[in-house]
């Protein structure tokens, strides 16, 4: 009777624990969700055509963990599934999963065993992932799928997983992607935030929110943590919920954190020894990188991800955003863990234990220098923060380059210059692919919704995966940047600082041929509505910027900036989708990525914005010519005037470098931004009225002062024809086509 009774006990309990992990896992996959709805994350489908007999959108899923819906025609750009009304901006998608305490992954023992047989990473450990991180940078795959499943990208452990495994990782995944999966291949334990709530403060919690909304970069607190250890869960069910779970709020935390339960990361200080593979780069607008490699000129190389599952490359430069320390941005490590308390089989199996994570005390390169500073005062207001690098005070993004660069690095402007031309290239060519995936996934041809996205930045669904405002941000900053790291170089070497390594004698005008030339290897190609192609080059690139479309509803046409009639012959865009088109001007006007605002405007919204010159958008688009800044002033000069030629009034122009009635300015020849080759060129220096008696009279033109007779000694000034004739804009010459390629116009 007793033994029955002990039986029947072992039945019963077993048949509770059994239930309940049908109920934990199976049917309640959200315990709770402790974080704010408004800035909780959902998952876009996989960039598949819409419709189509391989997309996921066209069945439903049995899979708990798949990020689509059914598709029934209906149209849906955020991704929130079937809609009354496709017109109506839909309600927002179910939370994905979040763990609040610790909770364990449920074990499962089959081929896709993610089994725990180790207790901690090693240092060998972490030097073979920044191997592992390195070999996926430096191949060509494009995807993150292709990364891990490619012999050549991953050639230590692409055999090793099931056949038919399919990988996913947006921005933020990425990082936890790549470390799961080493982790998986190496038998290590892992652990990650699985909830979070807002970072405690003084101001309630109302008013927290309401600062995120703004964009104001709320901070986060981690409210639980999921963990995978021994015996070990189906490693492709773990990585469905790190992918469902992990949103850029989880890197969102203070430097100077506190809470019962620690997050993944902490900040690093800046050296040699800790900005290394498989570090994290956290910009705040929204995006995360994984650091593959650091040269010994100091350049930090990354991959990143994107809601299309792409996976391209970068250098770490000005173009990321700083911000202070309660956001959590910058450079950040991950915590070690460790399994603790875990007991052995009679087999040398793990079984249970615990996986806990190192605290800032425990961590000897924690440090929060990246926002206060070094080598100074430290002030409590991280905006005052000041860099120094033996002696010479210098901006942040500078000090990090020549702490990690070799002793005795300098900068080379002429270098730099080509490596940002490059890299702003390899970014058009990223978004070829981007822009390729909507096309291929018609989005082109669905209806314009009557709203934008609440937040075209932060968003999810179809507008998450295929539209480009945070990649077209990027972009523009970039040109920005190039134009402020030139105006520095300059300014370096003009006070003779010894960061420059510069020996030549015309620096800017060694930048402006360095730009030309690194400038004319660049094209990208893409394709046309009717899938024919267009070749642009890096001239037409700068000069359409502002105008490529980001909204996925456009044309290919729009998306690439065409504005003449015959290349938009073959878009396909209604009136609807032109007006749409030329309101969001103000939005493709703008650098910052406002990623907590309020954006789902109607076009009537964006139409009033306009007219009102409100703070939404811009008016303008920047500025991003460099060419200007690197114009070497030259007199212009005219051949021997005819016997009618009348000196016309005084006029003036803008600043030097401006081309005026199509001429160009002698400086710009040859450039990507020179007109097309004409007998007329505009003069960009100051000169004062001279002459000589018996040479031939030359006509100059002063920037803001009036024209003048002048004398010009130089082979550069044709005087075999009298050609030189006015117009009311600028006087125009005939260069001599004889002349040395090095000669110059000399004011006499």
């Amino acid at each position: 009777m007793g033994r029955r009774n002990v039986f029947h006990s072992i039945v019963i309990k077993l048949a509770v624990a059994f239930n309940f992990a049908l109920f934990f896992y199976g049917f309640l996959p959200s315990i709770a969700f402790a974080q704010d709805p408004l800035l909780q994350k959902s998952k876009p489908p996989k960039p598949t055509a819409i419709g189509s007999a391989s997309s996921p959108a066209a069945k439903a899923s049995s899979d708990r963990s798949s990020r689509v819906t059914v598709d029934d025609g209906s149209f849906d750009p955020w991704g929130s599934g079937k809609t009354e009304d496709a017109e109506l901006r839909p309600a927002d998608k179910p939370l994905p999963p979040s763990y609040v305490g610790r909770t364990v992954m449920p074990a499962s023992f089959g081929k896709q065993q993610w089994k725990v047989t180790r207790t901690a990473w090693t240092m060998d450990d972490e030097v073979a992932y920044g191997e592992f991180l390195r070999l996926i940078g430096e191949s060509t795959c494009k995807t993150t799928h292709e990364c891990l499943t490619s012999p050549t990208a991953n050639p230590n452990y692409h055999a090793k997983h099931p056949q038919g495994m399919q990988f996913f990782a947006d921005c933020a995944d990425l990082p936890f992607i790549l470390r799961a999966y080493f982790a998986w291949m190496n038998g290590l334990p892992y652990s990650f935030s699985g909830a979070l709530d807002l970072y405690p403060s003084a101001a309630p919690k109302s008013e927290r929110r309401e600062r995120g909304r703004r964009g104001d970069f709320a901070s986060f607190v981690v409210t639980g943590r999921r963990e995978i250890g021994p015996p070990g869960p189906d490693a492709a069910v773990a990585f469905s919920e790190i992918s469902n779970i992990v949103s850029t709020n989880h890197f969102r935390y203070p430097a100077a954190y506190k809470g019962r339960f620690l997050p993944d990361h902490y900040p690093v200080r800046i050296s040699k020894a800790t900005i290394k593979p498989g570090v994290v780069i956290f910009d705040p607008l929204g995006h995360i990188a994984v650091v593959y490699k650091v040269t010994d000129d100091g350049e930090i190389f990354f991959i990143d991800a994107h809601p299309d599952n792409a996976l391209t490359r970068g250098t770490y430069g000005s173009e990321v955003e700083r911000a202070g320390p309660e956001t959590g941005a910058g450079f950040k490590a991950w915590r070690p863990q460790k399994l603790v308390n875990a007991a052995r089989t009679p087999k040398g199996d793990l079984s249970g234990g615990e996986v806990v994570l190192a605290s800032d005390r425990e961590l000897p390169d924690w440090s929060d220098e990246q926002y206060y500073g070094v080598g100074g005062g430290r002030s409590p207001d991280w905006k005052a923060g000041r860099f120094s690098f033996k002696g010479d005070q210098i901006d942040y993004f500078g000090y990090v380059r020549l702490t990690l660069a070799r002793d005795g690095f300098r900068y080379d402007p002429i270098k730099e210059m080509r490596t940002r031309i490059g890299s702003i290239c390899k970014e058009f060519g990223y978004r070829i692919d981007a822009v390729e995936a909507a096309r291929k996934a018609n989005i082109d041809k669905q209806a314009q919704p009557v709203r934008l996205p609440t937040n075209i930045y932060v968003t999810q669904g179809y507008w998450e995966a295929y539209a480009t405002p945070s990649r077209d941000a990027q972009l523009k900053s970039m040109f920005v940047k190039l134009k402020e790291e030139v105006g520095r170089y300059i300014m370096l070497h003009e006070n003779g600082s010894t960061l420059v390594n510069y020996t030549g004698t015309d620096l800017k005008g060694d930048l402006l041929r360095a730009y030309s030339e690194a400038a004319a290897q660049c094209s990208v190609e893409y394709k046309k509505s009717d899938l024919s192609p267009v070749v642009l080059g890096f001239k037409e690139l700068k000069q359409r910027l502002f105008k490529m479309s980001f909204d996925p509803h456009h044309c290919a046409e729009r998306r690439w900036g065409a504005t003449d009639p015959a290349e938009l012959a073959t878009c396909q865009d209604d009136s609807v989708k032109r007006a749409w088109y030329d309101a969001e001007q103000r939005l493709r006007n703008q650098l910052v990525r406002t990623i907590g605002d309020r954006m789902d405007f109607t076009i009537e919204d964006l139409k009033k914005q306009a007219r009102e010159n409100s703070e939404v958008g811009e008016t303008e688009a920047p500025d991003i010519s460099i060419e200007q800044m690197l114009a070497v002033p030259t007199v212009l000069a005219a051949s021997k005037p005819s016997p009618n030629f009348e000196m016309p009034q005084p006029i003036t122009t803008g600043a030097i470098g401006t081309t005026l009635s199509g001429t160009t300015p002698p400086s710009l020849v040859g450039t990507p931004d020179a007109p097309a080759p004409t007998h007329a060129v505009t003069a960009i220096a100051p000169v004062q009225p001279a002459a000589i008696a018996d040479e031939p009279p030359v006509a100059t033109f002063e920037p803001n002062g009036p024209l003048a007779s002048e004398v010009v000694n130089s082979p550069a000034a044709d005087t075999r024809d009298e050609t030189a004739t006015k117009s009311k804009d600028a006087i125009l010459v005939t260069p001599n086509p004889d002349a040395p390629s090095d000669a110059r116009l000399e004011v006499r």
